[in-house]
């Protein structure tokens, strides 16, 4: 499973890589980062449908993650990557606006790496 990770705060990709190293290490997963919304476009352009989910941070300088939701949505159809949106705000605003724009699950900071894991079906 190929992972796209992205949030503008660059310790996150240690922090996978340590969290999933044994996943990693027998290949169940793979990971790959970006660390703004239009990196992850650029990034999505260019692996077209590789990335089977996408875990976004909401609140990014530039393009924030509701605004890559929504061209996640619009661009890429058949078959649309998963998308769960993370936040460090749990707020109901921006849960009901993550899921008006078709967000497929919504994660809060610090992220509960074992239930990300259940939810993706690795433990």
């Amino acid at each position: 499973m190929k992972i796209l990770v992205v949030d503008d705060e660059k310790d996150i990709q240690m922090l996978f890589e340590q969290r999933f190293r044994r996943e990693l290490r027998i290949g169940a997963v793979e990971l790959a980062f970006a660390f703004s919304g239009e990196e992850a476009l650029t990034y999505l352009s260019n692996h077209h449908h590789e990335a089977v989910l996408i875990l976004s941070d909401i609140n990014m300088p530039g393009m924030s993650g509701l605004e890559l939701l929504h061209h996640i949505k619009e661009r890429y159809e058949n078959p649309p990557p998963v998308v769960m949106m993370i936040t460090a705000y749990g707020d109901a605003e921006n849960f009901n606006k993550a899921m008006e724009l078709g967000a497929d699950d919504f994660l809060t900071k610090p992220l509960d790496f074992n239930i990300l894991k259940e939810k993706l079906k690795l433990n």
